[in-house]
């Protein structure tokens, strides 16, 4: 019998998000999510996709990623699924950033596990998290091939160009400063399925991606690899995003350590975690800024447009970038249920060929999907992103069974 199911694990800095698929057939067995890992009270939510059986949740303190993997484990092993299962091909990890040396998915050794943990000053939110995650599932099970899929790696193929920033090279070289980009496996997938859903090859297509959650960002597609994404150094470049400031003037810094009195680690909160359309209006939720932009809420309406305001301007700077558009592809959960804001983002474009159909863009869908005019040159998609099923199919890729 071959081994055909990959667990995916996306470790955070207090959770661990899980699914256990068949690549046989590309099927989710069980999904899952241990959040509060360390405080007084986790909670642990499972839900098996096969046998009938409904979503269990149970809180209960859950001290350390080790006893989240270990409760994910038991959760699986009862619905007879468990880790020590022949079945089991491989373990894949999401790993934030890779740098400039990995630039596909690759089998965790020492060397490069030792390489991740280099990467940390320039992923200090993340990347410590996913060498837990990959530690601790090593430990559950050394026998396994544990695959790291990481977010950088769809953009490693940037012309210099792109990548670089116009600041002294030996220092930018000594200190790893450069433009990364991130949320590539999401810009792989669905540049990817849209290039399908136009029924072409990727290898025929220029596509605009704008991932739009919390986190934002938007890439360039031409011909299957990226030339240009949003995010930078870090997250924090590019798009209006939850909580994040996107683009800034870089002295915007400077001048708050200097007149405002601000600590480094100060504006470091405020750009990341109290800016974007949180700090804009104090909702985070494009939900809840629509429905106060429909009630006349003056500080919600400036939210949106300023949100709009920066994405419009991508579209047109990739377009340029590209130079031919075939497809744009909104995706995340803003991207993929927030019709005012594909609305928006598309308006007065017409002249670079872009426009949405009224009633396609009001359809709601789990499935992918054009919601442009017939008549339109570019093809304005939805197109639902699946970075569990592309890290999987990743994995399985590189180390799985196909007899």
């Amino acid at each position: 019998m071959s081994a055909t199911r990959v667990l995916v694990l996306n470790s955070g800095s207090s959770s661990v998000k899980y699914q256990l698929l068949d690549m046989s057939d590309s099927s989710r067995l069980a999904v899952g999510l241990v959040e509060r890992i360390g405080e007084e009270t986790s909670r642990l939510k499972h839900t098996p996709l096969t046998g009938g059986g409904g979503e269990r949740e149970r809180e209960e303190p859950i001290a350390d990623h080790e006893a989240a993997l270990k409760a994910v484990a038991a959760e699986l092993a009862a619905d007879g699924l468990g880790l020590d299962s022949p079945e089991l091909a491989a373990i894949g990890h999401r790993v934030v950033h890779g740098g400039l040396k990995f630039t596909a998915p690759t089998v965790i050794t020492d060397d490069v596990l030792a390489e991740i943990e280099r990467l940390v000053p320039v992923a200090p939110l993340h990347n410590p998290a996913n060498i837990t995650g990959i530690r601790t599932a090593q430990a559950l099970r050394p026998d396994l091939p544990q695959v790291a899929v990481f977010d950088t790696a769809f953009h490693t193929t940037m012309p210099e160009a792109a990548a670089r920033y116009a600041i002294d090279v030996a220092t930018a070289d000594e200190h790893r400063v450069r433009r990364y980009g991130f949320h590539g496996t999401s810009h792989a997938y669905v540049s990817r399925e849209t290039a399908k859903l136009l029924g072409k090859a990727p290898a025929d297509v220029n596509v605009i991606v704008l991932h739009l959650g919390n986190g934002a960002s938007a890439s360039a597609v031409r011909g299957g690899r990226c030339v240009e994404t949003s995010m930078g150094l870090t997250p924090l470049e590019g798009l209006v995003m939850g909580t994040r400031s996107g683009d800034v003037d870089p002295a915007v810094v400077f001048h708050l350590a200097r007149v405002g009195g601000m600590s480094i680690d100060e504006v470091d909160t405020l750009l990341n975690k109290k800016s974007g359309l949180v700090g804009l209006c104090g909702d985070n939720d494009m939900r809840e800024i629509r429905r106060r932009v429909d009630e006349g809420d003056e500080a919600a309406s400036l939210a949106f447009d300023i949100y709009i305001h920066r994405l419009k301007k991508y579209i047109g700077a990739y377009y340029a970038v590209l130079g031919r558009v075939d497809a744009i592809a909104f995706t995340a959960g803003v991207g993929e249920n927030a019709a005012p804001v594909r609305e928006a983002a598309v308006a007065g474009l017409e002249e670079l060929g872009l426009a949405v159909d009224g009633e396609l863009n009001a359809v709601r869908s789990d499935e992918a999907r054009l919601i442009s005019p017939e008549y339109a040159r570019v093809a304005v998609a939805v197109v639902p992103t699946d970075e569990e099923l592309e890290i999987a199919q990743q994995t399985y890729a590189l180390v799985g069974n196909p007899s």
